[in-house]
């Protein structure tokens, strides 16, 4: 199936109450750069949360990659800020700090693959267990950037240390594809009104200054969220594709 096509389907899937999309227990949210978890997820972090259930999130890369040529901010000093912008926005969201796990694993070029790989799809599966997850979330595995994908392998590879969990995918820079790109098969899932929670999930965004203005002003290639991909993923649904056990 072509890109635009399945895109069209995945806003087209059917709509479905958080108890049937997640089951009885808690979820995991796999973001592959600090800010992904919001973009993607937001509303259902916070969803989730009013409702009591557990959360843990995962982040699987530094986010040293959004600002190289940056002075002001070297690697190091721009990983602290990246991820201090993730706990102020999952704790808009209603998640804690001691819910969110940082791997740091180098942003661009996290394996799909491998003994690194490895370890980080244990610390999922430990994610998991620690909240008794019926659910896993995790970047579409044809998001055109590496560390999307990657972060969709990792999850496979987690998979079978998670018995009986779901695995959902959302896409986040899918619509950047080339619209004739064949993604495979037409979706199946389920899409999550999140129209009560828009407010906040748009304040968690905004809380990735570095992303989302020019906080980090010495630096005219770096990276910055365009205010188009924010207002598509940040409108009343989110969407969630199935993957197959």
């Amino acid at each position: 199936m072509r890109a635009d096509a399945f895109l069209a389907a995945a806003d087209a899937l059917p709509l479905a109450s958080l108890d049937t999309l997640v089951g009885a227990g808690g979820l995991v949210i796999v973001a592959p750069h600090p800010d992904d978890e919001s973009l993607g997820c937001g509303g259902l972090i916070a969803a989730a949360r009013a409702a009591e259930r557990p959360v843990r999130l995962v982040v699987v890369s530094d986010g040293c990659g959004s600002h190289t040529h940056s002075l002001l901010y070297p690697p190091e000093k721009l990983r602290t800020l990246r991820e201090a912008e993730t706990l102020r926005a999952v704790a808009i969201l209603g998640l804690a700090a001691e819910d969110v796990t940082f791997l740091r694993l180098p942003d661009a070029r996290v394996p799909s693959h491998g003994p690194v790989a490895e370890d980080a799809a244990r610390a999922m599966a430990q994610a998991a267990s620690a909240c008794g997850a019926s659910a896993v979330f995790v970047t579409w595995r044809h998001d055109p950037h590496c560390d999307h994908k990657a972060a969709a392998a990792i999850v496979g590879l987690a998979r079978p240390h998670m018995p009986g969990v779901r695995v959902y995918e959302y896409p986040v820079w899918g619509w950047t594809l080339p619209p004739e790109t064949e993604v495979g098969p037409a979706p199946t899932g389920l899409r999550l009104d999140v129209s009560a929670y828009r407010a906040a999930k748009t304040r968690a965004v905004a809380a990735h200054e570095s992303q989302t203005t020019d906080l980090i002003s010495d630096d005219p290639q770096g990276f910055r969220l365009e205010t188009a991909m924010i207002e598509r993923l940040c409108g009343p649904y989110e969407r969630f594709v199935t993957v197959s056990a």
